[in-house]
């Protein structure tokens, strides 16, 4: 058998680190099967090369994406053209919808098999979706068990993956003991900034958090604030939106989970980071803003009353969301300081984190994604 090669292709940082996880267990199984596509640094380290990194597409919001349209686009044909020159065996391809369905259907033209991995939020939007992956899609695979019949409804080979962080988030540190290895002060209170991992998200958010942040270290000489540098992202960029505020912030590259599990209350933009934050057991809430236009829009084609992954796999408001008009400094600062000073806010966050861990189903995601990848090269 000729040596089997996969093309995986991210969008953002999410889908950077399951797509990392999944390449990693793919390697243990399979050594010798090769791995390329759009990805960073997790998928990099597991073994794949990187054709372009997902930072050249990581955009949130309508307009935003138009800013960014003909670059976008001038990638896609560029990956177009690989995949007619040096056809994959099969092609994965991790969320980011917008691009990748777009790619699907180049890939059934070319008579590539294509797997998608983590679905695209039909069951928030854009349902008419499903049609276009029962036309171009060979198989789902999805991390929350409640995806699974609408697929199965739709006539879509689907498999429960299971979701990756219920193995892999693991916090093996008390909050003081992580604040000791982060360098932090045992008697200070630590407040963590989460802005996202978007240039368009940090723009958006980082600003108030920071203008909040300041209040708080202004009336309490024992507060910390940290800001974890997510994957993607500049330190040079968000220095200079830090450099404008008058707020000390330690920002830190790696140990993101030995970060969040030192924070005593975190401010986090909705996505992947936010379940990872409840698994970990943190208290925090969400801030999400976009801009006017791209709000308008979303509100009408969102179906879920909510946006944090910890209410939607829950079904319930077990964490707090707070949206566009009301992201603003005095909200932040107020939702913040309460974290801080309610003495039961750290057994609440267990009893979501209990919720969440319930809700996501199976363990094994990483691995279970990766055989379903042999599998389907198994059987072509």
């Amino acid at each position: 058998m000729s040596q089997q090669n996969i093309v995986v292709i991210t969008g953002e940082a999410s889908g950077d680190a399951h797509a990392g996880r999944m390449i990693g267990e793919l390697k243990q199984l399979r050594p010798e099967i090769t791995v390329r596509g759009i990805g960073g640094d997790n998928m990099r380290a597991a073994g794949a090369e990187i054709m372009f990194d997902f930072s050249e597409l990581a955009v949130m919001g309508i307009v935003e994406v138009i800013k960014r349209y003909r670059h976008i686009k001038n990638i896609f044909n560029l990956i177009l053209a690989e995949l007619k020159v040096n056809a994959p065996d099969l092609l994965v391809l991790v969320d980011y919808p917008g691009f990748n369905l777009k790619l699907a259907k180049q890939a059934k033209n070319l008579g590539i098999p294509v797997l998608y991995y983590i679905s695209p939020k039909v069951w928030a939007w854009r349902a008419g979706r499903v049609k276009t992956i029962k036309q171009y899609v060979d198989k789902m695979a999805v991390l929350f068990p409640f995806e699974v019949p609408i697929y199965q409804h739709a006539g879509v080979p689907v498999t429960c993956v299971g979701h990756p962080l219920v193995d892999a988030v693991k916090n093996t540190l008390t909050t003081k003991q992580a604040k000791i290895k982060m360098g932090l002060k045992l008697n200070h209170r630590v407040i963590g900034l989460f802005p996202g991992s978007r240039r368009s998200e940090i723009d958006n958010l980082l600003p108030i958090m920071l203008d909040a942040a300041q209040r708080i270290q202004q009336k309490n000489v024992d507060v910390e604030v940290v800001l974890p540098l997510a994957s993607g992202i500049d330190q040079a960029y968000l220095d200079m939106i830090i450099a404008k505020s008058a707020v000390s912030v330690k920002v830190v590259k790696d140990s993101f989970y030995d970060l969040t599990t030192a924070c005593d209350a975190i401010v986090a933009a909705s996505g992947t980071v936010t379940l990872e934050i409840a698994l970990l057991g943190v208290p925090h809430f969400i801030a999400y803003r976009v801009s006017p236009i791209s709000y308008q829009i979303l509100r009408r084609l969102v179906k879920i009353p909510y946006v944090g992954l910890c209410n939607i796999v829950t079904g319930k408001p077990v964490v707090l969301e707070l949206l566009q008009d009301e992201v603003t400094v005095q909200r932040l600062e107020t939702e913040l300081t309460a974290l801080l000073s309610d003495p039961s806010s750290k057994a609440k966050a267990d009893n979501i984190r209990k919720q969440v861990l319930t809700a996501l189903g199976p363990s094994g995601g990483a691995h279970n994604a990766a055989q379903t990848v042999l599998k389907m090269l198994d059987n072509l």
